[in-house]
């Protein structure tokens, strides 16, 4: 059997004898000679200033170090997961890899690709003509819809639902909606991960696309036909609207909200809980507020408010003062 993480590593904090710990906040750096760790891994430019009993490990960048360390266990430990446990359904047309893992009570519809190295949880469900990637990880509960595609070493977690129907409905002359069919689907590109209960809706017509290695957390709504660019980061509960296209390494904090038909620049900056209601076309701009406006003249917009009580104040003064001249003038 295996030996668990938390025997292997531990916080720099908490970690006993035996564990790895790394250190890569100054904030912490009181631990570095009080923590039992065996062995810690440092950024290169940490100078000691008292004697410690661990093994140091220096290193460009020890946050970047340890994430690649846990990375790497966690693929050995994944790889140790094979088979198709029972009960679950396989259809006999599905096509499935080589070291592949299906849990318990898991769904695999007809025509669905399931390549090598992959991992479907219990309790997945992947719909018919689903295509999963090499090495990809569908965790406990996650839903693919029909015809999705998912590239390789993706990571959709828990409770996430890929491909469900967007939101489109036409107004009727009675008041009433009817539903616009969903007829496209959801691609996922190589190396995105999707947090725990985050939906992805279908295209209207088309794709709804997730490009390669962008990261999006656990309880997003991304609708039909929007774009998330590479290596764009979107922080929990954020909402993005119909047809919004996202430019690659754009970093959305949590919260926020982003209106449909938009195009956010490259390198876009959107604080959390701010309202983003028009395009932003300039590359690396950041924004906040709602409606979102250019980050530093809200800054500046702010400062000048928490003055407003003095600027009151000195405005009184001035018109008593106008006051006192004007009756002097009259005199």
């Amino acid at each position: 059997m295996p030996i668990l993480p938390l025997l292997l590593f531990g916080k720099i904090e908490e970690a006993q004898n035996g564990q790895l710990a790394f250190l890569a906040n100054p904030k912490y750096e009181e631990f570095l000679y009080t923590t039992k760790a065996s062995i810690i891994i440092v950024n290169n430019a940490q100078e000691l200033k008292q004697p410690i009993d661990a093994t140091l490990i220096k290193v460009p960048d020890a946050y970047l170090a340890f994430a690649t360390l846990l990375d790497k266990y966690q693929q050995i430990q994944r790889q140790q997961l094979t088979g198709i446990q029972q009960p679950s359904f396989v259809h006999a047309t599905a096509k499935i890899g080589e070291n592949v893992y299906i849990g318990a009570f898991a769904y695999i519809g007809e025509n669905v690709i399931v390549s090598d190295g992959a991992k479907i949880y219990p309790n997945a469900y992947l719909g018919n003509n689903v295509t999963i990637g090499k090495d990809t990880v569908i965790n406990p509960g996650a839903t693919v819809y029909h015809d999705c595609i998912v590239g390789k070493s993706v990571i959709i977690h828990a409770g996430a639902v890929i491909g469900s129907d967007g939101f489109g409905f036409a107004p009727e002359t009675d008041g009433s909606f009817k539903k616009i069919p969903q007829i496209g689907n959801v691609i996922i590109e190589d190396y995105v991960e999707i947090g725990a209960n985050t939906t992805i809706d279908r295209a209207t017509i088309g794709s709804t696309l997730i490009k390669s290695g962008a990261k999006l957390d656990n309880l997003l709504q991304i609708a039909h036909n929007v774009e998330v660019g590479n290596n764009t980061a979107i922080a929990a509960l954020t909402g993005v609207s119909g047809s919004t296209k996202i430019g690659k390494n754009v970093i959305i904090g949590g919260q926020a909200g982003l209106a449909g038909h938009l195009q956010i620049a490259d390198g876009t900056k959107i604080n959390g809980k701010s309202g983003v209601s028009k395009s932003i076309k300039t590359p690396n701009t950041s924004v906040t507020g709602t409606p979102a406006i250019d980050y530093a003249a809200s800054m500046r917009s702010q400062a000048v408010v928490r003055n407003l009580p003095a600027l009151e104040k000195k405005v009184i003064e001035l018109e008593k003062m106008l006051k006192e001249l004007i009756k002097k003038t009259d005199v």
